[in-house]
């Protein structure tokens, strides 16, 4: 029976000693970058940065490197990754079709000690770091094999969608909940995450009657695939790994869709298009509008992906790690709207 008490601060038993485990090939792995402060909570050191500086904030981590940064909304996502590692490195000892974390940052080389301390103190399997002292990582993305970059910074999130990386932007959850430790939870929303824009678009310009009308004319033509189209299957081929063990009820992976769209009315269109590439998703709920926060509340997943930043705000409002995929027409509209609330404000 698996353990669904476990918190963040129970995370400090290391999977297995990194020592004994040999790393997959890059070319064979699903790698997922992890920004530094996606990973850690690094708030302070932040504001640190941004008030005083890169010299105080290089003074101060170096001062602090024994100082074990706490935990940030990756974190338990990438505990549950580590897990399934582990149970495919049982299952499969000579396999290399494995997750691959690599730590993608910014941050100079100096700060480097204190983030190793932290992730050896949690006893994280993560050898591969990229450094880029001030610069942009994005660039290193394609070079590292990347299918999933994580971090706290939109504007790299947004270069990242722009190269045709998958990405998004993290936010931690307003309340700390527990998690399930042995299985690794994965919700996506369909639309302009899994799916293109291309639904939302008659939706933004024609509204409703006329989507339900493009859905049902085109129920039996899959959708173009979206920017998380990619990391959904690289989780399905895990998941067969494990069916073909027979853990089929009992797997470490799990998947959601967790989608504002109507079943009847335009649902059947998402189900055959992903019948259509051959991926198979564990749990479908249709919400035909309803707000998403609570459904995710009881899936509790270690990360949910979504376009639209209401969304995200609402998952995270009940305790959801949520993750911002800035993509598609949706993004036009939140910016458009964060432009007139701003101004409104500016007048006040």
């Amino acid at each position: 029976m698996r353990n669904e008490g476990s918190s963040l601060e129970d995370a400090r038993s290391p999977v297995s000693s990194a020592l004994n485990l040999r790393k997959p090939k890059p070319q064979n792995a699903i790698t997922i970058a992890v920004s530094s402060r996606a990973l850690f909570d690094m708030v302070e050191e932040r504001k640190i940065y941004e008030e005083q500086g890169v010299e105080k904030y290089v003074e101060y981590q170096q001062a602090n490197e024994n100082v074990t940064l706490k935990p940030g909304p990756a974190f338990a996502f990438v505990k549950a990754v580590e897990q399934v590692n582990a149970r495919l490195r049982e299952l499969y000892p000579d396999d290399e079709e494995l997750f691959d974390i690599v730590l993608m940052t910014n941050n100079h080389a100096q700060v480097g000690v204190r983030l190793i301390n932290s992730i050896n103190h949690y006893g994280l399997l993560i050898e591969r770091f990229c450094m880029t002292g001030g610069k942009t990582p994005i660039g290193y993305l394609k070079a590292y094999l990347t299918n999933l970059y994580l971090s706290a910074d939109s504007e790299k999130v947004q270069e990242a969608i722009e190269e045709g990386i998958a990405a998004a932007t993290m936010f931690t959850g307003n309340k700390n909940v527990p998690y399930d430790d042995k299985q690794l939870r994965v919700a996506f929303d369909g639309d302009a995450v899994l799916f293109s824009d291309e639904s939302e678009i008659i939706v933004k310009e024609h509204g409703l009657d006329r989507f339900f009308e493009h859905e049902q004319i085109n129920e039996n033509k899959p959708l173009a695939q979206g920017p998380l189209k990619g990391f959904l299957e690289d989780l399905g081929r895990l998941q067969k790994k494990f069916y073909a063990k027979n853990e089929r009820l009992d797997s470490p992976i799990r998947t959601y869709l967790v989608t504002a769209r109507s079943a009847a009315s335009s649902g059947a269109r998402v189900l055959k298009t992903l019948r259509s590439w051959g991926v198979q998703i564990d749990e479908a709920l249709f919400l035909a509008g309803a707000p998403k926060g609570p459904v995710l509340a009881k899936i509790r997943p270690h990360i949910f992906f979504d376009d639209q930043m209401f969304h995200i705000e609402g998952a995270q409002q009940l305790g959801t790690i949520a993750a911002h995929v800035p993509y598609g027409i949706g993004q036009k509209y939140y910016k458009s709207k964060l432009k007139d609330s701003t101004a409104t404000a500016a007048k006040k």
